[in-house]
Parts: structure tokens; sequence; C-alpha cells
């Protein structure tokens, strides 16, 4: 076996001693597929240009919210006791002075009947002696200490101050209630729903009434809402000064961490619809809201120079 044949394949030994010249390709590459290739990655780069002309890109102020109801009428007790019965809940619609709640009312009703026993005999007295002057003194006395009484059990019994439907009840039976104390609230028929969205406060300049909004309430995804802002408060607050503006019941249920402004927007209805389903607006449900404040192009925010050259040819 010569050199060659150790350092070059036999067949190409055998090529070269025929006689046979030609070259081949090192790489044989089929034009169709490389031609296909090639104007697939222009269009696609055309088309990454126009998008980047063309598209836009959205800032967005987002934040927490709460879920707020004008025309509420909040039903306090007038006096305490203990709950003996509630008579309605939540979501139940009642009419001016429909029975709430009842109290115990053992001693007012024994006090009431001791006086409506005393009144009849006076009353039987008088009748028998029209001209019993001490008896008329005694009926004149025990009617003022009749309504009187009569007054003091009405106040065991809590009544509805109008028509409206019941939107939240705060007692249960065997409870200590305290006079004033919240037994439960109405949501009259002109009640409006508003939506009160705490934004960041760098954004209080860009934002402006009329803008668009939208809301999602907490637990129910894609549940989305598009409304108008109404109003925008002139001043950024800090934590304590928000927690102060929502009050004692809802002071807590939301973590203010910085300063925001206040948006408030109204609700076009009183529910919202979520996985083909209808739920009411309920005062504090918490939500998410989100106001787009700045648009601009992609290849604006690529390039943030361009900021500076558009800028001045506008100018």
């Amino acid at each position: 076996m010569t050199d060659m044949d150790q350092i070059f394949r036999k067949e190409a030994v055998d090529a070269l001693e025929a006689g046979l010249d030609r070259q081949g390709d090192l790489l044989r590459i089929s034009p169709s597929w490389i031609n296909w290739t090639y104007w697939s990655m222009a269009a696609m780069l055309v088309v990454g240009i126009a998008y980047c002309f063309l598209g836009t890109v959205s800032e967005y102020a987002s934040g927490q919210a709460l879920i707020r109801v004008e025309g509420r009428t909040d039903v306090t007790a007038s006096s305490g006791g203990i709950v003996v019965r509630v008579d309605v809940r939540p979501g139940q619609r009642v009419k001016k002075g429909q029975l709430l709640a009842r109290l115990y009312d053992g001693q007012e009703s024994a006090d009431l009947d001791r006086i409506r026993h005393e009144f009849n005999l006076e009353l039987l007295r008088i009748l028998r002696d029209p001209n019993d002057q001490a008896a008329r003194q005694t009926l004149t006395t025990l009617r003022t200490q009749r309504e009187q009484a009569e007054a003091h059990l009405a106040e065991r019994s809590v009544r509805a101050p109008g028509d409206g439907v019941v939107n939240d009840v705060r007692i249960r039976a065997g409870q200590l209630l305290q006079p004033g104390e919240l037994v439960c609230s109405l949501i009259g028929e002109h009640a409006r729903f508003y939506v009160d969205a705490l934004l960041p406060g760098q954004y209080r300049p860009m934002l402006r009434r009329g803008m668009s909004m939208r809301v999602e309430i907490v637990g129910f995804q894609y549940s989305y809402q598009n409304v108008v802002i109404e109003s925008v408060s002139d001043d950024v607050v800090g934590p304590s000064e928000m927690r102060r503006y929502l009050g004692q019941e809802l002071g807590d249920a939301l973590q203010v961490t910085g300063p925001v402004v206040l948006v408030r927007a109204r609700l076009a209805s009183r529910s919202f619809s979520s996985e083909n389903r209808r739920f009411s607006y309920y005062s504090g449900i918490p939500a998410r809201a989100d106001a787009r404040v700045r648009t601009e192009s992609i290849l604006v925010t690529l390039i943030p120079a361009l900021k500076i050259i558009f800028k001045g040819t506008n100018g």
C-alpha cells in the first residue's frame, strides 16, 4: 500500500487515476427552500417594523378600590337589650314600618299591662260617678303613663324606616344590643352605586374627569366593568388620611402603603355579571381599578430618545 493510499480515500484515488477532473459541490442546498425562508424572514421584518411604527403601548394607573352606596339607610337600635328574633335576611325587600327585629320586652309588656288595668279601673269609677274629680285626675295621669309605656314597648321592636332592600344584618338572636348599635342597613329605591379607587399619587396630574376606568371585582376574574370617572380629588393624601375618609367600618378594608389620590366613578347598575350569573353590589366589596393615563408608540418606547425628536418636530 502506497503513502497515497493511506492519505486519500480509495474512491478519490480511483477517480484521479481515471482522469476525472469534475469538481463536486461541498454542500448541496435546495433553492426552493432557501427562497421560501428568505421571503418569509423579509415579510416578518416588514411586519415588525410596521408594528413598531403603528402599534401602541398603554400605561395604567392601577390601585385598590371599594364599592360604595349612596342612599343607604343605617337602622340602629333606639334602646338596648337582648335580641329575641331577627325577622329579615340580606337581600330581602321590606316596606316602611315592617318589623326587622325584636328585643326582649318582658318588663315593658308587664308595665303596660299593669297601667292598662289601672286605667280601666279608674274609667269604671268615672262611669259610676261622673263627678269624681279625683278619678278624672288619676285617669289623666294613667293615660300619660300608658302612652309612655306603649312608646317604651315600641322601642323593643326595630322597624324599617322606609321601603328598601336589606343590605346588611349585623345582629343575631341572643345578642346583647347596645343603644345606637347598628342593626342592619337598607338600600332605597333611589340609591346610587359608586366605586372609589385609590390610585397611586404620582398619576394625579394625568387623571381627569371623563376618563375611562376599568373595574374588576375581587374574586370574580374577568368580570370587567368600564366606568367613567366622575371626580378626582385635588389632593394626594397619605394612608392615615385615607383611612379617616373611608370611616371606621372600611378604614381597615384596604392596605394603603403610600400616597394615593381618590378617584370616584358611578356604576351603571346595581349588579354585575360573572360566568353567566348576576350578582348584586354591596357596600365595601373590594375591587381593582385601572385607568389608562398614557399611550405611546412602541418605537418610542423602545427608543426613548425619539421623544425629543418628535417633540422638536411638533414644536
